[in-house]
């Protein structure tokens, strides 16, 4: 007796187990399928409203400022490109393509690249910077486009395309002169001059390179892409930085060091002094192949050369005669490279070196890569060590006059 009634127990429990489970599984699988859809809910959620955030202060933005360029939709963007074509090339901030305006003209349209820990300060960042400002050395910005997570800047047509791609031989192009070379260097150095004082505000570029200098028809250059320029007033000298911007090899030093100067646009000046001795030499100034130490950094091999004169040996290294002109450039450029901030010159004084004549140019001291190095210079008589001084001095000093020598020819 006892046995069945065990056994009729067991049955009504495995029964009970089976609908239990029956109505268990089912509900357990709705629960979890229920939890996923509303984690992926919040995180879409999350992500349109952070781009609605940036929309909305893009929108502010454009809204408190009176700018010149005309506002596109993007329907008009995709026309004018024809669906975005013909690729011009790509970045780190966004693709361009090539357009054309109803008007006839062509266009190159920068499709940004959305980056929402950014807020979108690229894109505010150089309309804001072009927006107000019109020079033959600086790319005019025609228009822009805002449409929710859709941006777009588009500027006046370099058919050119970029410096870097005339003077590292990336293909196979127009060869330019030595000539060329200088007139191209001297419309750079009086873009950035005009950003720097010719504008009710002063604009640091903080980008300044080869890829970042397109030429037009006429190889006339044009300083672009302000997606990292900051704004400040003309009697501001000192900029205020929450973090090193640029690029590794044309950044100045006092973005690394703060105790040679503070950052201004004597920043500026350093990445054009970089600039401007790859120009003249048509080689990237960081050799990592070099056989020896002094190659290594080329500008401290182009000081050696100039100082002791030894002209063959340049024209065998680059090639080409090492003529007046590559001379000038070289000792501006070695000018603008200086350590610290304070014995470089501005970009006005830049162009007015650039306009003489070799002989009444100075030759500036060796320049240094660390503000602990020690500077070895060698004269007739003796051998003179002297420390590079590490003190925070002010912009509003110009070029210092000491250690200077004379250049011989």
């Amino acid at each position: 007796m006892d046995k069945i009634i065990i056994y009729k127990s067991s049955i009504n429990l495995y029964r009970a187990g089976t609908i239990t489970g029956k109505y268990i599984l089912p509900y357990l699988t709705f629960r979890t399928i229920l939890v996923i859809i509303l984690f992926f809910g919040l995180m879409i959620y999350t992500y349109r409203r952070r781009h609605e955030s940036i929309y909305e202060n893009i929108e502010d933005f454009l809204q408190s400022n009176t700018l010149m360029p005309i506002r596109y939709s993007y329907r008009e963007i995709k026309q004018m490109t024809k669906n975005f074509k013909l690729k011009l090339g790509e970045g780190g901030y966004g693709d361009v393509y090539r357009g054309n305006l109803i008007s006839g003209p062509f266009v190159a349209i920068k499709m940004l690249k959305i980056k929402s820990k950014t807020n979108g300060q690229e894109f505010m960042s150089e309309v804001a910077t072009l927006g107000r400002i019109y020079h033959s050395n600086v790319v005019r910005l025609v228009g822009f486009c805002v449409e929710g997570s859709k941006r777009a800047l588009v500027y006046e047509y370099m058919p050119n395309g970029s410096l870097d791609k005339y003077i590292f031989n990336k293909e196979e192009l127009i060869s330019l002169t030595y000539n060329q070379i200088y007139e191209i260097s001297l419309g750079v150095a009086r873009g950035i001059s005009y950003l720097h004082q010719g504008c009710d505000m002063q604009i640091l570029h903080f980008d300044i390179k080869p890829h970042n200098i397109l030429l037009d028809e006429n190889f006339i250059p044009k300083v672009s892409d302000f997606g990292l320029a900051k704004l400040y007033p003309i009697d501001n000298s000192i900029a205020t930085l929450t973090a090193a911007r640029g690029t590794i090899g044309y950044m100045a030093p006092e973005l690394f060091y703060q105790n040679i100067g503070g950052v201004s646009y004597k920043a500026d000046v350093y990445s054009f002094g970089m600039l401007l001795i790859e120009m003249a030499s048509r080689r990237r100034n960081l050799n990592s192949h070099a056989e020896h130490s002094s190659q290594l950094y080329f500008p401290f091999w182009i000081y050696d050369q100039l100082v002791k004169n030894r002209e063959r040996e340049m024209e065998d290294f680059i090639m080409e005669e090492f003529n007046d002109v590559l001379k000038k450039m070289f000792i501006i450029a070695l000018w603008c490279i200086q350590l610290k901030p304070v014995d470089r010159p501005s970009m006005k004084k830049v162009v007015e070196m650039l306009e003489q004549d070799l002989e009444n140019i100075e030759m500036p001291p060796k320049p240094l890569l660390y503000p602990h190095e020690t500077i070895h210079e060698n004269d007739d008589t003796n051998s003179k060590e002297t420390e590079s001084d590490t003190s925070s001095t002010s912009y509003d000093e110009e070029i210092t006059t000491t250690h200077l020598l004379k250049y011989s020819s």
